[in-house]
């Protein structure tokens, strides 16, 4: 097993600010940068554990950067870091945290930090903690009427809460609920007794 510390691939068209990223999180993180979409692409491989990916980009869009990340079976955990509000166009997106431009150096190592730890899991938690930030951001940034009014919150809601059902028996067979909790530092007030993970410590 390698000893290597962890490889953040940033994804970013603005170098000052790549490099930026590169500099918090090099004293912990390998990272590898690329200043665009189709250099993003070269520099992809299995080594990657993390990719933080701005979604507005020349020539290849984070979007699609993140669509060819998935169809090509790469196992990482993908960040959108943009300026980009999220719409309910992000339920069908396969990242698995957002954060919205500027971000903080705390906010962005306490992303990475999140994300690298959740890949320990298996598919199925990895899938909750996607679903779980999606709906928390959509709540954050969506009024209430809004949120009634979509289709795709409501379907977001019903396959958390699918899903969520689906791992109770995970959850509560761990011998300490501990490492997981920390993982929801980043949803409502980072307990898992907020929306979509109320009732995970029953049983």
């Amino acid at each position: 097993m390698s000893e290597e510390p962890p490889l953040v691939l940033v994804v970013e068209d603005e170098p000052d600010l790549a490099d930026l990223y590169a500099a918090w999180l090099g004293d912990e993180y390998r990272v590898r940068t690329a200043y665009g979409g189709r250099e993003a692409l070269d520099a992809l491989d299995d080594e990657v554990d993390v990719i933080l990916l701005d979604r507005r980009m020349p020539g290849l869009s984070g979007d699609e950067v993140l669509v060819a990340v998935r169809d090509r079976g790469i196992d990482c955990r993908v960040a959108m870091v943009t300026a980009v509000e999220p719409d309910f166009d992000i339920v069908a997106m396969g990242f698995d945290d957002y954060l919205v431009k500027p971000v903080t150096k705390d906010a962005l190592r306490e992303t990475v930090d999140e994300l690298y730890e959740r890949s320990q899991y298996d598919a199925g938690v990895q899938e909750f903690f996607s679903l779980a930030s999606k709906k928390a951001l959509l709540e954050s940034e969506k009024s209430q009427a809004a949120l009634e009014e979509s289709e795709e919150y409501r379907q977001l809601t019903a396959d958390l809460e699918a899903l969520k059902e689906d791992l109770d028996d995970t959850v509560t067979s761990m011998d300490s609920h501990t490492d997981f909790e920390t993982l929801f530092r980043g949803f409502g007030d980072g307990t898992p007794d907020d929306g979509a993970f109320e009732e995970l410590d029953d049983g």
